[in-house]
């Protein structure tokens, strides 16, 4: 998930090793590490709710880690399902699957070896965490073909960033109790809403080509089923600082957080593209906030 770039599609001479290391990286998208950030909001908040304010360093560590090996692993699939595509598309016809620049094989490789990476740092954690791991890979080689099959691609991609909420609670806690799961929904929720807002920026493009996603399903519907959403996710986040006995600090971050809502309904209402990327990119700051009310909490409620 990056910013939209209009580039022409070229026929790419033999590579340098500059050239095929720009690819690699772009492949994974370590320029543009927006994937990241949404994918480890949700698993900062389940490690510091988990761990009762106080989770082991040494999980978090690999959380973080793992939780960047597998978006890149995830971005690295993706590409390589999406290679027929991705040409016909805007956005997306500058990556570098689409232009040539990195081979299938490689793509295929490159995934392979960043979800064995992120096994190796798995089993350092406890053996019923380690089981679950496979569900996270499983997810995140589902999603890409998700889009020639259904308009809820969106959905699976939730259920593979969410993961690292149960998981979270099964490494610190060796059991996922039903504060896990609400918080695990609100996960799936928000990238529901952030994603959708994501494929708004290529509904044109989709509708064309063939491709499925929430934005198209949606319809004139999108803004209102999202706000619909985003009141659903903050819902759900309460009933979490409820469950758990949050104060002050975590309902003002959820306070922020609305307000951000608000706004993303805002730049999304003429559906202008560059504004509905601006709205994507905006979950960042949501995320971030409801971790630090959260974590503001734990320090000083």
């Amino acid at each position: 998930m990056s910013q939209p770039e209009f580039e022409i599609k070229t026929t790419m001479a033999p590579r340098t090793f500059q050239q095929q290391l720009d690819g690699y990286i772009r492949l994974v998208r370590l320029d543009k590490p927006i994937g990241i950030l949404l994918l480890l909001w949700p698993a900062l908040w389940a490690l510091w709710l988990a761990g009762d304010g106080e989770p082991r360093w040494g999980v978090v560590l690999i959380f973080m880690l793992g939780v960047a090996l597998m978006r890149s692993a995830g971005c690295a699939i993706n590409d390589f399902a999406d290679r027929h595509i991705d040409g016909e598309v805007a956005r997306t016809c500058g990556r570098p699957l689409a232009t040539g620049l990195v081979k299938p094989r490689e793509a295929l490789w490159i995934f392979t070896i960043l979800c064995l990476v992120a096994f190796a740092l798995v089993l350092l954690l406890n053996q019923q965490t380690i089981l679950m791991s496979v569900v996270a890979v499983l997810l995140a080689a589902l999603y890409p073909f998700m889009k020639r099959f259904t308009h809820l691609p969106q959905l699976v991609l939730g259920m593979a960033f969410g993961w690292a909420v149960p998981m979270a609670y099964m490494a610190l806690t060796e059991r996922v109790p039903l504060v896990a799961w609400v918080l695990y929904l609100a996960t799936i929720i928000w990238a529901l809403i952030y994603d959708t807002e994501y494929a708004m920026v290529d509904r044109d493009d989709d509708l064309r080509i063939g491709v499925k996603s929430t934005a198209i399903l949606f319809g004139q519907y999108d803004r209102l089923i999202i706000g619909l959403l985003q009141i659903a996710m903050i819902g759900l986040l309460v009933a979490v600082g409820q469950m758990v006995g949050l104060g002050g600090f975590y309902y003002a971050g959820l306070l922020a957080a609305a307000l951000l809502f608000a706004r993303q309904q805002q730049l999304i209402r003429g559906r202008e593209p560059a504004a509905c990327f601006t709205a994507f990119l905006n979950n960042n700051c949501v995320g971030m906030l409801i971790f630090f009310g959260l974590l503001l909490d734990y320090m000083l409620g």
